[in-house]
C-alpha cells in the first residue's frame, strides 16, 4: 500500500489525481511519462494494480529451453540440418512471435536474462519479426535486446495487428516463414483470459492456404484480480480528499476491478449491485470524480453489467488518446 499512497504525499492543491487502475510497465510506462507532463504537471498520475499476475514455470522452461535450442534460429535448410546435429534437437521451429500485452514481455524477459548475452545474435534470427500491438509494447520488446525487428508499433488492438502481420509476411522470404516445405508458425505468448481474434484472423478460411499462418499459443501468466484493489482504492480516494483535491480521473483499463471501483466510490446500490446517480451525487461533495476507459469492451462491460455511462471513453488504447478525451471534456463542462 506504501507506494500507492505516497504518490498522494507531494499531491498540491491545484493538481488532479488520476488513478490508472494497472500495474506499472517497466522499464517506462508511458501513461506516467505522459500524464506527469501534461499542461505543466496539473495532473499526478498513480497507478492502482487491479490484478495480480503469475508466470507460469513450465512455460517459461520452455521458452528458454527453446531458446537454447535455437527454436528461434535461422531458418535455412542448410543451417537447420547443422543444428539438428550440435543439439540433437529440432531447430528452428517458429517464423516470428507476437505480444500483445505487457505482462506477457515481462515473462519472456524473465527468460531472455537467463540466457547468455553472448549467444543472443545465434539464439535469435535477426530477420524473424516480433510482432507487437502498440507502443507500450513495443519499447518492452525492444528493452530486451534481441537483434530481431519490433513491428506492429502503429497497431492499438488485436484486428489491426492481425492484419498487418498479413501484409507483412508477404514480405518475407521463404527463409523466414519456411522450413522444409512447411510454414513456420508464429509464437503467440498468451495470458490464461485471451481473445481468439488474432489466431481467428490469421488463419481464416477466407484466405489464400499460401497465406494462412498458423499460430502456436503459449500461456505464459494467469491473472487474477487482486485481493486488495478495493481497500487500497478505498485508502487512495480517502486521502486526496483529505488533502484538499478538487477533482479527480479514475483510467479503467478492462472489465477486471470495475465493481470493486465503483464499489470504492461508493456508487453502487447495495440491493442490486448496480450504479445508482443518487448515491454519487449525494456523496460528492466538494471532491468530483470522472471516469474513462481504454476501449469500448470496458465501456460496454460498465454500462451493461452496472448501468453506468464512463465520462469518456478513449477513441484508441493510447494516454495521448485518454488525455485528449479529458481535456475535451474538462473545456465542455
Amino acid at each position: 500500500m506504501a507506494d500507492t499512497t505516497s504518490s498522494l504525499a507531494s499531491l498540491k492543491l491545484d493538481q488532479i489525481p488520476v488513478y490508472l487502475l494497472k500495474t506499472k510497465s517497466s522499464p517506462n510506462d508511458s501513461y506516467e511519462e505522459h500524464f506527469s507532463s501534461l499542461e505543466n504537471g496539473k495532473y499526478q498520475p498513480i497507478f492502482v494494480p487491479v490484478l495480480e499476475h503469475m508466470f507460469r514455470d513450465d512455460a517459461l522452461r520452455f521458452l528458454r529451453r527453446g531458446a537454447e535450442r535455437f527454436a528461434f534460429a535461422g531458418g535455412s535448410d542448410a543451417n537447420e540440418a547443422k543444428l539438428r546435429k550440435a543439439t540433437h534437437n529440432p531447430a528452428k521451429r517458429y517464423g516470428g512471435m507476437i505480444f500483445t500485452s505487457q505482462r506477457a514481455v515481462d515473462a519472456f524477459a524473465s527468460v531472455v536474462a537467463r540466457l547468455e548475452p553472448a549467444k543472443l545474435g545465434a539464439m535469435f534470427d535477426p530477420k524473424m519479426p516480433l510482432y507487437v500491438v502498440g507502443p507500450a509494447t513495443a519499447r518492452g520488446v525492444r528493452a530486451l535486446g534481441l537483434p530481431c525487428p519490433v513491428l506492429g508499433e502503429e497497431t492499438g488492438n488485436g484486428e489491426t495487428l492481425a492484419q498487418f502481420i498479413l501484409e507483412h509476411r508477404r514480405s518475407l522470404s521463404d527463409d523466414v516463414t519456411r522450413l522444409a516445405g512447411s510454414t513456420l508458425p508464429l509464437l503467440f505468448l498468451v495470458g490464461e483470459q485471451r481473445r481468439d481474434i488474432i489466431p481467428r484472423s490469421l488463419q481464416c478460411e477466407d484466405l489464400p492456404a499460401t497465406e494462412r499462418t498458423p499460430i502456436t499459443e503459449l500461456v505464459v501468466y494467469e491473472t487474477g484480480e487482486a485481493s486488495t484493489f478495493e481497500e487500497e482504492f478505498s485508502k487512495l480516494l480517502v486521502e486526496a480528499k483529505r488533502k484538499g483535491a478538487k477533482s479527480q480521473w479514475v483510467v479503467v483499463f478492462s472489465p477486471q476491478g470495475c465493481e470493486a471501483m465503483l464499489n470504492a466510490l461508493g456508487w453502487l446500490d447495495e440491493a442490486t449491485g448496480r450504479f445508482s446517480q443518487v448515491r454519487k451525487d449525494a456523496i460528492a461533495g466538494a471532491l468530483k470524480s470522472f471516469v474513462a476507459t481504454i476501449g469500448p469492451t470496458t465501456r460496454d462491460f460498465l454500462v451493461q453489467e452496472f448501468g453506468f455511462e464512463p465520462d469518456i471513453c478513449a477513441a484508441s488504447p493510447s494516454p495521448e488518446s485518454i488525455s485528449e478525451g479529458v481535456l475535451a471534456f474538462v473545456a465542455g463542462s
